[in-house]
């Protein structure tokens, strides 16, 4: 079955063109090997939110994996802007996601990293498919599994095998998430930032080489500090974890969400067990204020 591609303009190694048009090397290292990085922004409004982290967590991707960056702050936000608007410019486009792909470039398959090589540079935008009213008022289901994918979670690498895996086990159980845990501690989700609630704190794990430091883990501390909420990042067991007073995920498309049953299982306690509670609804509030603040 052959699928129908989007006619949505994107960016590909210097030329604007139409998405179901560009094309690159099978011998690309990103195609060989999953050799690359990525980021995704979201627009609000036509306006890239927190987009100054974004660069910075790419720009760090790019110097773990030797890579060097093909452009500067002011070209990516130029590439970008125009991106959002000829996708803005569509009737019904509402808000966005930018994505942005850097791959090592095409060289001979060779394990070892060629020099002298130009990156790849792919990006597009995409209509944001937010969580649904129903979701943010009844919370969502997660599943859980053993953390399976390589030791560098910290990279934002395009091999997402791992993640797939995790992410079809929540599928095929209509659940939203996979929460993953590494020897018994708290990890991530397959596509999310996890965190808890206890006693009024919200909660998450630390940073380390098996969890992505998403741009949300700042923004949250923030919004926690404006909020009055208590926030720590430290080692989480899976017993944390289902004995928690509120779970949630927070992601580019989430937002800052509420997980209401973990294997089937209702979240919570007394009143608000298997419902949404007051550190989510706090967040949500002041992530929407943040929405409104820290575009460009």
């Amino acid at each position: 079955m052959s699928v129908s591609l989007p006619d949505t303009l994107c960016y590909l190694n210097g030329e604007y063109l139409p998405l179901n048009r560009a094309q690159v090397s099978v011998l690309d290292r990103g195609f060989i090997f999953g050799d690359g990085i990525y980021e995704v922004v979201p627009v609000y409004g036509q306006r890239l939110f927190r987009f100054e982290e974004h660069m910075t967590r790419l720009e760090r991707g790019l110097g773990k994996l030797r890579i060097p960056n093909p452009h500067s702050r002011a070209e990516w936000l130029e590439r970008c802007r125009a991106l959002v608007a000829a996708l803005g410019a569509r009737p019904g486009a509402g808000d966005q996601l930018v994505y942005i792909q850097v791959t090592r470039g095409v060289a001979v398959r060779d394990h070892v990293m060629p020099k002298d090589i130009v990156p790849t540079v792919f990006m597009m935008t995409s209509v944001m498919k937010p969580a649904s009213a129903e979701q943010r008022h009844q919370g969502v289901a997660c599943t859980t599994a053993r953390d399976f994918r390589w030791e560098r979670g910290d990279i934002k690498s395009i091999s997402l095998l791992g993640n797939v895996l995790a992410r079809q086990m929540s599928a095929d159980h209509d659940a939203a998430e996979t929460i993953m845990f590494r020897d018994g501690h708290l990890t991530e989700a397959a596509a999310s930032n996890v965190w808890i609630a206890h006693e009024g704190a919200l909660l998450g794990p630390p940073k380390s080489e098996h969890v992505l430091e998403g741009i949300r883990v700042d923004l949250l501390r923030a919004l926690c500090e404006d909020c009055g909420i208590a926030y720590n990042l430290r080692p989480i067991t899976e017993a944390d974890v289902r004995a928690a007073d509120e779970v949630l995920l927070s992601s580019a498309t989430k937002e800052v969400l509420p997980v209401t049953r973990i294997d089937g299982e209702p979240v919570g306690h007394g009143a608000l067990r298997g419902k949404p509670g007051p550190v989510y609804s706090r967040l949500f509030e002041a992530y929407q204020r943040a929405k409104a603040e820290q575009t460009i």
